[in-house]
């Protein structure tokens, strides 16, 4: 059965990198970014539509005085949902080589680290979350408006009803406890997002340690890990996912193997968990630190990888792993860590770690302008 595979896969551990703009001359070159891009094949046909995020000027209308922005989705009535670490920062000193949290007397935030915005003016309508979390990560709102967060100092996914933001619904991983799945007892590695299928159905990158997607039935049992210990297909840290649902697949910003990689979600039919997994890699994509999708179409942004590999976003084709366009504000982006569409694909949503900026994007047809 696929739910046992998960018992044989091999249990490491790496020291996780800070969450910060970084020097990034280690990385390796790709050669010239201009001769690069001559090369590729970034057209698409004229009865393809492809929809060009636009960036909408003064946006938001004022200051939101947050932190670093780790994540932002949106909910039933269009309006963002942001995630912010306040006055926390992630350095070299938070986790040690155990990936232990080392800030346990700082206690919990004490701000509202949760803000839903108004989408037209970028105003706060309210915040919570205050006295709740470490090391905020990833968010993610569902169908039915359920908030779920990672916290990756405490290694833990908290789901959060819309009529109660205090205590959550479901939890998954033990709190500070930094492990890996192993029967009845299921912990996680500084989980980094998490992706709800309409069935309920639970995927959480974890993330910075285990390099793998666990998927779980709405009550949180979990099912099965992707990859299973048979499969050629490995990454290295899975930052972001984003299910497809009408193509059964899931598709994980593969950070650092600089790719995004579509593996069979196992919603519709079991039997193609087997079929290969949709690798999408190009020389200019980089470390990609997240993904979204609406339809057959995949949002994603990069983040600072080597000096000829621009920070910005993308537009893949999820079916055909074309990239069909790359992207940016007028003023470019320096740190991106997160994005989200909107559910009817008019408006693209991207946040940054540093600076603590979230930019608002109209999704327009090309062609018509």
């Amino acid at each position: 059965m696929l739910s046992r595979l998960l018992f044989f896969m091999c249990v490491y551990s790496v020291r996780c990198e800070p969450e910060t703009v970084r020097d990034n001359f280690d990385y390796f070159s790709y050669g010239n970014e201009e001769n690069v891009l001559k090369n590729l094949d970034l057209h698409t046909p004229k009865d393809e539509i492809v929809l060009r995020p636009q960036e909408v000027k003064d946006w938001p209308q004022q200051s939101l005085n947050v932190g670093q922005i780790t994540a932002v989705s949106i909910n039933s009535l269009g309006q963002p949902v942001m995630f912010h670490r306040a006055e926390r920062i992630w350095d070299e000193s938070t986790f040690n080589e155990s990936n232990v949290y080392q800030n346990l007397d700082k206690g919990p935030i004490i701000e509202d680290t949760i803000l839903v915005l108004e989408p037209q003016t970028g105003s706060v309508l309210h915040s919570w979350g205050a006295y709740a979390f470490y090391m905020p990560h990833g968010l993610t709102v569902d169908h039915h408006d359920n908030v779920w967060v990672t916290d990756v100092a405490k290694h833990q996914v908290f789901k959060y009803t819309p009529n109660n933001h205090k205590y959550p619904s479901l939890t998954i991983g033990e709190a500070f406890t930094a492990g890996y799945p192993y029967r009845r007892r299921v912990l996680l590695c500084m989980p980094t997002s998490v992706a709800i299928a309409t069935t309920g159905e639970i995927f959480v990158a974890d993330g910075y340690c285990n390099n793998q997607i666990l998927k779980f039935n709405a009550a949180g049992t979990l099912l099965f890990a992707i990859p299973a210990f048979s499969d050629t297909l490995t990454l290295n840290l899975p930052h972001s996912v984003t299910l497809l649902e009408h193509l059964d697949i899931v598709c994980v910003a593969d950070r650092e193997n600089m790719r995004i990689v579509c593996p069979q979600a196992g919603l519709k039919s079991y039997a193609k968990m087997l079929e290969p997994a949709t690798v999408i890699e190009d020389p200019t994509l980089g470390r990609v630190f997240a993904v979204t999708s609406h339809g057959d179409i995949i949002y994603a942004v990069n983040g600072p990888t080597a000096q000829n590999i621009a920070v910005r976003g993308f537009t893949v084709n999820a079916v055909s792993g074309r990239i069909l366009d790359s992207w940016e504000p007028g003023t470019g982006f320096t740190n991106p860590h997160s994005l989200a569409v909107t559910r009817n694909g008019s408006h693209l949503y991207v946040t940054e770690i540093g600076p603590n900026k979230i930019w608002k994007f109209e999704l327009t047809d090309v062609y018509d302008k």
